[in-house]
């Protein structure tokens, strides 16, 4: 018989620590990921020795890059691993986290997601797989296709997908770890240059680095070691899913909607229960695909509730307050563990001038080169 993670024994988001993401510099790794682990450290009220498992999301710098990183922190014997997922790396090491926690095998362990753009492969050619498109479909130009087709199919504008960017920019210029921290109009989102169809270079997300650091811990921790329990949030489920095969609909939003279901369902909630999401809005287009997909807007509608301000800060649910992947960055490995900050941070009520009112439960979700999908919901109210 398959269990949940809400199944097994309750696993709540103790600390949370970030290295600002940037434009890709010469900053080592290991500075950008001890930064975030101390940061979390602090934020939790922990030591490194109290650390029982280590996972480190990455996909794009270098192997075995864990101990050379973890060893500034202390040589403490825990066992440590890194995790590649594409985009959904850190996503992927939160969860595997939790599931050490949430199983008793350990009472603390922490996600760290870090990266530099260093080599990005894709593993069309180790595997022998021919390349029938000569490469000329790069993601921007799926996307821009998408884009297209949802212009096509419900009517939308080019100016409501530019909208996202807008909203997003407008969150990220707020954050200060976001790699773009300038509010953007209308205007300046549509103005050239065009990267694909009516993909404009600011509807791309910015491919950086930097890191972040989450810290789960068991009940049973947080009494012994007297951790501040009322700044706990609660990880309600855990949800991974690869893709299977799709008829005439796109894979990343088919696969969203299948994993998300599984998520809310664990969790016993609703998509009307969410009030803040944190989702891989890489282009603006994914974000109206995977609002949709999360059953957070009927089809064909999220541009127009977009445009009527449902999805900002304050509006009926907070879509990407963190300026998203668009504005905040994404740096691939530390992406999916950043929304896990930003999420925490929404629902301590510690967002500052980005704090959504009332936010009690969040969702976070990453895609992986349409391959995986990983969906986490979080609550204070468990």
């Amino acid at each position: 018989m398959t269990r949940t993670l809400r199944d097994l024994r309750p696993v709540r988001v103790v600390g949370v620590g970030l290295h600002p993401y940037q434009k890709p510099g010469d900053t080592p790794y290991t500075a950008l990921g001890v930064h975030a682990v101390r940061a979390a450290l602090a934020d939790a009220g922990l030591a490194w020795v109290d650390i029982e498992s280590a996972y480190t999301g990455t996909a794009t710098t270098a192997m075995g890059m864990s101990r050379l990183m973890y060893r500034h922190l202390g040589a403490t014997g825990i066992p440590m691993a890194q995790v590649e997922n594409a985009s959904a790396s850190g996503s992927t090491a939160f969860r595997q986290a939790c599931i050490d926690v949430a199983a008793g095998l350990v009472d603390i362990a922490i996600a760290v997601g870090v990266d530099k753009p260093l080599k990005i492969a894709m593993p069309q050619g180790p595997a022998g797989v021919r390349d029938l498109s000569g490469s000329r479909v790069a993601p921007f130009t799926h996307f821009a296709l998408l884009a297209n087709r949802y212009i096509y199919e419900y009517g939308a504008t080019p100016e409501q997908l530019a909208l996202v960017a807008v909203k997003n920019s407008r969150n990220g210029a707020l954050n200060p770890h976001a790699q773009r921290q300038r509010a953007r109009t209308l205007e300046e989102v549509l103005a050239p240059p065009l990267i694909s169809g009516p993909l404009t270079r600011l509807q791309c997300c910015p491919v950086g680095e930097g890191a972040a650091a989450a810290i789960v811990a068991s009940d049973d921790a947080i009494r012994r070691l007297r951790l501040d329990a009322a700044r706990a949030v609660r990880v309600l489920s855990s949800a991974s899913r690869s893709q299977t095969v799709y008829r005439g609909e796109n894979f990343d939003a088919a696969l969203t909607r299948e994993t998300t279901k599984m998520a809310l369902d664990d969790a016993g909630i609703t998509p009307g229960d969410l009030d803040v999401v944190e989702l891989h809005d890489a282009f603006t287009i994914e974000e109206l695909l995977y609002i949709e997909a999360m059953g957070l807007a009927p089809a064909g509608q999220a541009a127009a509730d977009l445009a009527e301000g449902q999805f900002d800060i304050g509006g009926r649910v907070a879509v990407s307050t963190s300026g998203g992947l668009l504005s905040m960055g994404h740096p691939i490995g530390p992406t999916g563990v950043g929304q896990i900050c930003e999420i925490t941070a929404q629902l301590r009520g510690e967002a500052g001038p980005r704090q959504h009112p009332g936010a009690r439960t969040g969702l976070a979700h990453m895609v992986g080169v349409g391959a995986v999908c990983v969906v986490h919901v979080l609550s204070t109210s468990a």
